[in-house]
């Protein structure tokens, strides 16, 4: 089963998943503390008016190239090499005895050259309805993998935009939420650079302990 043909009621169905509105670790994540200092701040607003501009012309890649891709550069998820964020790497495994594959639009995991344990699944689309796949369901799936590379033992978090609008995941055993949008042309930007920030605490806390 490949990722982009997955759509949350196939997923659901398949792996006995229960879609929760709310969930303890995702809320606990959306209202995770981080600093944005001055020079941050000044930096979005770059990003946002150069977004508020362009996103409904951008296809894909220029969405990636111009928005997505400094934002994350802005958290640094390349951390004293102990894990990374890659970009379409082949990614998949076997979930309850069905094959999982893709190339998700990113991961950070640990490992710096590849991708070993993956925390975070990344999936985005430019249009609010693409011909090409559901983004929240690309992301699920490759979660689910992510989930049995790492023996169940964590959640396991996720991410994707469509155009502006940014949604965060969570996945714990079989169940998983979604968060409520976020739109990058309005002040939400500050929110989403800080929950990622806080994403970015908790991969080196998790990679500490593991030590």
């Amino acid at each position: 089963m490949f990722f982009k043909d997955c759509t949350l009621e196939q997923l659901d169905e398949t792996f006995n998943l229960k879609p929760l509105n709310q969930h303890p670790v995702l809320e606990a994540w959306l209202q995770g503390q981080s600093n944005i200092s001055e020079q941050e701040r000044g930096y979005l607003f770059m990003l946002q008016e150069y977004l508020r501009d362009n996103v409904d012309n951008w296809n894909e890649y220029e969405l990636v190239m111009h928005f997505i891709g400094p934002m994350f550069t802005l958290v640094g998820f390349s951390y004293q090499h102990q894990f990374n964020l890659f970009g379409e790497r082949p990614f998949g495994g076997t979930v309850e005895g069905i094959e999982l594959s893709g190339k998700p639009d990113g991961l950070v995991a640990t490992g710096y050259r590849q991708p070993k344990k993956p925390y975070f699944c990344f999936q985005e689309y430019k249009k609010e309805t693409d011909p090409n796949g559901d983004p929240s369901a690309q992301a699920l799936a490759a979660m689910l993998v992510a989930q049995e590379i790492n023996e169940r033992q964590i959640p396991i978090y996720g991410c994707y935009v469509r155009g502006r609008y940014w949604r965060f995941m969570v996945l714990q055993g079989k169940e998983y939420a979604i968060s409520d949008g976020y739109t990058a042309t309005k002040d939400d930007i500050f929110d989403i650079l800080r929950i990622l920030k806080v994403l970015k605490q908790m991969i080196i806390e998790r990679v500490t302990q593991q030590t």
